[in-house]
């Protein structure tokens, strides 16, 4: 349970297809991947300031 088949993906996508267009994807897929990657990196900021604060509170 909570895994995707193919067949869920191939229906999202066909969805999101028709959502947003075959020429908006690509800058949303890029949208997504620059989130992806600030949000990875806020993840290991606030690990390292948590390592660091464990005296002070």
């Amino acid at each position: 349970m909570g895994s995707l088949g193919t067949g869920e993906l191939i229906v999202i996508l066909l969805i999101v297809l028709l959502v947003f267009g075959g020429a908006k994807l690509p800058k949303l897929a890029r949208s997504l991947g620059e989130a992806q990657k600030e949000f990875k990196q806020g993840l290991a900021e606030g690990a390292k300031g948590d390592s660091g604060d464990a005296d002070s509170a």
